[in-house]
């Protein structure tokens, strides 16, 4: 298009393009409830130990926060309608691999392998949104919609995969996302142009493998380095991706054509908003990963309750989205990102105060706020980060959003999972310490208690005669676990609100910066050029 011919507001069939997108987005967004609902039944199912069980909810997001970066740049360079198409093919193939897992290892590669095709269709989604809409209103409610309902996806499939657990097991949980695949990748196909604005540089495939190897070992090494018997893999993990990330770093400096363009990333308006974004985000995903194994082993709820206790929080997105995207082009981002921070600071409060006797109606509070919290903060995030990124590079901005919900996701799953697990084995052991029964209980036993909720009740089926004394001890442990999780939980927000407070300016500051960006985007040589 040249300059005598503007660019629309809108592209042709917006309702129907923005549908088929969103639609996409919910795909690659649902098979993350149902791996979070079904934990304690395939933890049942396979004897699995705490640890265990967090790889298989954070796959998911592990696969995705993986590959999100990579696969950004090659769908701008290649055609992001293309990779899409290609992502959405995969989800059908990955979910009938995880209903097919024949153990739980098994079942943990094909939840990556979930995620790294999700990472393929779900980066291309919000750059879709960028390219197509102008920046303006519109682009920000396009975003607003495409951001509440990817998170709603999260939140509401968990009704949907308790249905499906409560009448056919975990096992057809995670077909769930297969048929709106199918609609989506038709919708897309037909809906959405082939080619918007792709870059014409190559892509940093040596870049590419160095994030994947870094964001991987990172998240598994939080996954795993609380856990008693895997500190040392997990130290290691973590060694490896700061060697990856560094190294990653180093890359990106010196390369012609970055992958993950560091003069962009450097903008107050990206790098802030991507890390505030990347905790508020996590603490969603983190507290419905925590709350869900809480509320089926700690107040007894049936997976179809378990999965309805959640709706609060698809309540909570749903009502705060229209009222973020006003209050971002009212007063700007860091307002609408700081009420949001105080919504989920709220909430996790709340969480602190569950026990085993409370009702339901502080459980949905908790979960209300956490949702409406998180609406304000990645409708804010979301735009500030694509409005920051000159359109040849939207990619890079959408995979920086994406990876702040996945990353974030993932992080705070495996740090929340991690110190559950190490929060219930300590519990346990003091429960075993206090019995006075400690000599009794051989090591195999104690460590089948010390596992995970699912494998205690094991063994109380092997020991009825202290089934109660067991199963009260385990539900006791978890709540500690609980408890210590939504602590550090909260202690992680309190650090994002200030990155927020300091790191983004406010609404006069915002708008004179992206009047820079946009100056210094139009002097940057363009490719080809």
């Amino acid at each position: 298009m040249d300059a005598a011919s503007p660019r629309p507001a809108t592209p042709a069939r917006a309702g129907l393009v923005l549908t088929a997108l969103v639609l996409a987005a919910v795909v690659c967004n649902i098979n993350v409830a149902a791996a979070t609902v079904a934990l304690p039944s395939i933890g049942d199912a396979f004897g699995a130990s705490q640890t265990a069980l967090n790889l298989v909810g954070i796959g998911n997001g592990l696969g995705l926060a993986m590959s999100v970066l990579y696969l950004g740049a090659v769908a701008d360079r290649y055609g992001r309608k293309r990779l899409l198409l290609i992502g959405l093919s995969l989800t059908v193939v990955a979910s009938v691999a995880s209903a097919a897992a024949s153990s739980v290892e098994t079942l943990v590669l094909a939840r990556v392998f979930t995620g790294l095709a999700a990472g393929a269709a779900y980066p291309t989604t919000l750059s879709l949104i960028t390219a197509l809409w102008a920046d303006g209103p519109a682009r920000t409610r396009a975003i607003a919609l495409w951001s509440s309902v990817s998170a709603m996806a999260s939140v509401g499939g968990s009704v949907l995969a308790g249905i499906v657990l409560t009448d056919a097991g975990w096992r057809p949980s995670f077909l769930m996302a297969i048929p709106l695949a199918l609609v989506a990748a038709v919708l897309v196909a037909w809906a959405v142009p082939s080619r918007v604005a792709e870059s014409e540089e190559p892509v940093d495939h040596i870049g590419g493998v160095l994030s994947v190897v870094g964001v991987g070992a990172l998240v598994l090494g939080i996954g795993i380095v609380f856990d008693p018997g895997e500190q040392v893999p997990g130290i290691v993990l973590v060694l490896v991706a700061v060697v990856a990330i560094g190294g990653f770093g180093w890359r990106q400096r010196r390369t012609r054509f970055p992958l993950f363009d560091l003069h962009i990333a450097r903008r107050r308006l990206f790098w802030a908003p991507a890390v505030a974004g990347t905790i508020a985000f996590g603490a969603l995903l983190g507290a419905i990963f925590v709350g869900e194994q809480f509320v089926q082993n700690v107040l007894g709820y049936d997976p179809l309750k378990a999965g309805a206790a959640v709706i609060p929080a698809a309540v909570g997105l749903l009502i705060a989205v229209p009222f973020a995207a006003r209050l971002v082009g009212t007063r700007g981002t860091r307002w609408a990102m700081l009420l949001g921070y105080a919504i989920i600071l709220a909430a996790f409060l709340t969480m602190l105060g569950w026990r085993e006797s409370t009702p339901y109606v502080l459980v949905g509070v908790g979960f209300l706020f956490v949702g409406a919290g998180a609406a304000f903060v990645m409708t804010a995030s979301s735009r500030s980060l694509t409005g920051s990124t000159p359109v040849r590079r939207v990619g890079m901005a959408s995979a920086a959003s994406d990876l702040q919900g996945d990353l974030g996701g993932s992080i705070m799953q495996a740090l929340l999972g991690a110190i559950l697990a190490a929060g219930f084995a300590g519990a346990v052991s003091r429960h075993i310490a206090d019995s006075g029964r400690a000599g009794e209980i051989g090591a195999e036993v104690t460590a089948a208690l010390q596992a995970s909720f699912a494998s205690a009740a094991h063994v109380a089926q092997a020991y009825p005669a202290d089934a109660g004394q067991i199963l009260a001890a385990a539900r006791e442990s978890l709540a500690a676990g609980a408890w210590a999780a939504y602590l550090v939980g909260a202690i992680v927000l309190v650090a994002g609100a200030l990155v927020v407070r300091f790191g983004i300016p406010d609404r006069g500051g915002e708008a004179r910066l992206h009047e820079r960006y946009r100056a210094d985007d139009e002097r940057m040589p363009q490719p080809g050029a």
